[in-house]
């Protein structure tokens, strides 16, 4: 059954369209890795020194994270517009939970995360009912999100609408 809160995508369903990331990396043999995406400054990965690292970049696994956070808000944005959905911002708050056995090699313990915890707070007048809708678009198109949960993660997402007027966000 097809449901009714999904809205039509955006591209021809019929049609087959492949999107290419390239990524370069370098790794000096220790912890901190140089990434390169596009044109960009490089970004780095590392890990807390209470694992080994050098605790100088966000570990690859909050890197994780940060592209669930960022996937969300891209999709919500592109949601939005579909829909001529009104909102002024949205925060995110996100933490996950991983048993550090599993990429020590512990057998049976998995190498990724048992759980994650999504919070967003969208900045809206829009009433309820159409809220919910965006939520639902959302959920059903975030890459990211999806990943997360079709790798088995336990994805606690929770939305909350607030009005638009109480937005405070600055992105720069």
């Amino acid at each position: 059954m097809i449901d009714p809160d999904i809205i039509e995508p955006s591209i021809d369903p019929e049609t087959k369209k492949i999107g290419v990331r390239h990524v370069k990396a370098t790794n000096a043999a220790g912890t901190r890795t140089k990434i390169q995406v596009r044109d960009f400054d490089p970004v780095y990965t590392d890990e807390p020194s209470s694992l080994g690292g050098t605790n100088t970049a966000p570990s690859p696994l909050e890197t994780v994270l940060v592209a669930l956070v960022g996937c969300d808000g891209v999709i919500i944005n592109g949601v939005a517009q579909a829909m001529s959905f009104a909102y002024a911002g949205v925060d995110f708050a996100c933490e996950s939970q991983i048993d550090v056995r599993g990429p020590k090699g512990v057998s049976g313990i998995r190498p990724y995360f048992e759980t994650a915890k999504l919070e967003i707070i969208v900045y809206t007048d829009e009433p309820e009912a159409r809220f919910n809708q965006l939520r639902k678009n959302v959920e059903f198109r975030c890459p990211v999100m999806n990943l997360l949960d079709a790798a088995g993660v336990e994805m606690n997402v929770t939305w909350t609408r607030r009005p638009a007027g109480e937005y405070a966000g600055n992105v720069e």
